[in-house]
């Protein structure tokens, strides 16, 4: 799928073994772990944010939710907070709106990860559309993206 042109190439030029499956049509993140029967663990939401006033994205696991306040204060910044789909559907042109891969790199932008996603041996994302599911490693995910390891959760 075009779509997907960008991560699979990206994935391939890096010697990354990964996976694709498909699964029914979801657009929730647990809806897509329930159907593509992948635990929510390891099922990484992306997500996008506005940190004082420059887009980035956020990796958490599919049954979490961000504490926007515990996250700006990690950060140390000033203002934090969830991009409207109007804010980010550009920023992502090989994407379905909301089914970007955790890949910030990809699209310059910084990526920010969930301390629980990071203590997995694997991760699974969208791959770029509502259908279609990447699993890989751990590992090779935070060598190819570089992510910040921060906690996400509510308190």
């Amino acid at each position: 799928m075009p779509q997907q042109k960008r991560i699979l190439a990206f994935l391939k030029e890096n010697n990354v073994q990964f996976s694709i499956s498909q699964h029914p049509k979801a657009y929730t993140a647990q809806r897509v772990a329930a159907t593509a029967h992948i635990p929510g663990k390891i099922l990484a939401k992306t997500i996008v944010v506005i940190i004082d006033g420059k887009m980035a994205l956020a990796a958490l696991p599919a049954n979490d939710r961000i504490s926007f306040e515990e996250f700006s204060r990690q950060l140390h910044a000033k203002k934090v907070k969830l991009a409207t789909e109007e804010e980010f559907r550009k920023s992502f042109p090989d994407c379905e709106t909301g089914a970007m891969p955790p890949f910030g790199n990809l699209y310059d932008m910084d990526t920010y990860v969930a301390s629980d996603l990071a203590h997995n041996d694997e991760i699974a994302f969208n791959a770029c559309n509502h259908i279609d599911v990447i699993e890989m490693k751990f590992e090779d995910y935070n060598r190819l993206a570089s992510p910040v390891v921060v906690h996400f959760e509510m308190h």
